[in-house]
């Protein structure tokens, strides 16, 4: 039987796939993959004779369908993003498992990185936040969403949110943000950013408390996600003990403080001929 890999598609931009899953697409001879998340010029890797399937008008058992009747087929299931991430491989792998299928997950680049991209911002600053929690807000999916997994119990804990599949209930999402006991205030900074690095993308930096006026601004309900957290606004960085002169480790001595000098002489003393 031949494999099937689950291959991240990244956030949008067709050549932000990785290498891995490029040579996979190129080498397949059945393509699942999105319509809606991921764009069509993300086809041009696999070739002209493979068996392209959207699987936007799909059910899971469709998918299964697919691969149970195609043994030695070469599948690709290209999901939108990193697979691992809201990316509902899972069932699909217990099935590959049941059934003794071989399978490969191939990660891709999330859209939170390329919305920190976008914004121009690392999301983990010393002393400000070094915790990056990735969620949603539930409505008709309230179900799958643990109790203790709220927005708002995520906000008791402070550091940068990433809140993903949410942009239809801004307003939830304020009002989870601002819950009693909540690390963030009203001014805390906050970036929409829609359909990340897609020809058509949109960003926003905005703050929690003009949040619902921003999205509704940008007009977008799908392919958006919300940033939150000090990290996005601060301009009063202090330094990361990484590359500071007085932080040595295994590859690097201890230097006079604010200079290279103080260390035995190395390659970053070296000039670019």
């Amino acid at each position: 039987m031949e494999q099937i890999s689950f291959v991240g598609a990244g956030p949008g931009a067709p050549d932000l796939i990785t290498i891995r899953g490029q040579a996979r697409l190129r080498n397949a001879d059945i393509v699942i993959w999105a319509s809606s998340l991921i764009p069509e010029e993300m086809l041009s890797w696999t070739d002209a004779n493979a068996i392209r399937l959207d699987s936007a008008e799909m059910t899971l058992e469709d998918v299964l369908e697919v691969f149970e009747t195609n043994p030695r087929a070469r599948i690709v299931r290209l999901h939108s993003g990193d697979p691992s991430i809201y990316g509902a491989i899972q069932e699909q792998i217990s099935w590959c498992e049941a059934h003794q299928r071989p399978f490969e997950i191939i990660p891709g680049v999330t859209s939170i990185s390329a919305a920190a991209a976008a914004i121009g911002r690392e999301l983990t600053i010393p002393e400000v936040a070094q915790s990056v929690v990735t969620t949603r807000v539930a409505r008709r999916t309230s179900r799958s969403m643990p109790e203790s997994e709220s927005l708002a119990y995520y906000a008791r804990l402070g550091g940068t949110i990433a809140v993903l599949l949410s942009g239809a209930h801004p307003q939830r999402i304020v009002d989870e943000l601002l819950a009693e006991g909540s690390q963030f205030g009203a001014t805390t900074p906050a970036a929409v950013v829609v359909r990340a690095t897609w020809p058509d993308e949109q960003v926003a930096m905005t703050t929690i408390a003009d949040l619902v006026h921003t999205i509704g601004e940008l007009g977008a309900k799908r392919t958006l996600l919300v940033l939150v957290g000090e990290a996005l606004g601060t301009k009063d960085v202090r330094r990361s003990h990484l590359y500071s002169p007085n932080f040595s480790h295994r590859f690097r001595a201890r230097s006079d403080p604010g200079s290279t000098s103080g260390r035995a002489k190395s390659r970053v003393n070296r000039s670019v001929r």
